[in-house]
């Protein structure tokens, strides 16, 4: 049987949810690069990354917050903002063929990546519109 998931040029076979190749900048800094097997590019910036964790802990901050995975915490009102260094990974490792996962220069190392879960999140405009046209409309009530 085969699983689709969309993306943004359709339906595509799980596969293309496979990397056809990865880089990640470490040394730049500049985040990690991934050519998918349907061709489509995607850039995620380390700290899109990093505010995109999987974890169950991340994952549990941003539904309080209600933030989507790679949005920032949103600044607290009435607080001055406290420095805070621009997350970079410290180590980079592949996780058997269906992951990559990152321990970050907060200490942070739970969040494990699945090409699916990138695929997924892309952050490129194309993707990032497809997934506000399938959200469900807010405050929308079934006839």
């Amino acid at each position: 049987m085969r699983r689709a998931l969309a993306s943004c040029a359709g339906t595509i076979l799980m596969s293309a949810a496979d990397p056809k190749s990865v880089k990640v900048n470490v040394t730049t800094g500049t985040g990690m690069e991934i050519e998918w097997k349907d061709e489509h590019f995607s850039a995620y910036s380390f700290p899109f990354l990093r505010d995109a964790c999987p974890c169950a802990m991340c994952n549990e901050e941003r539904e309080k917050d209600g933030r989507q995975p790679g949005d920032s915490l949103k600044p607290v009102a009435g607080q001055l903002p406290m420095f805070k260094a621009a997350a970079r990974p410290t180590e980079v490792k592949p996780v058997g063929k269906y992951a990559i996962s990152f321990t970050w220069n907060d200490g942070h190392q739970h969040g494990i990546y699945s090409w699916q879960y990138l695929r997924e999140h892309c952050p490129c405009q194309e993707c990032k519109a497809r997934r506000a046209m399938e959200a469900p409309a807010v405050g929308s009530k079934p006839n």
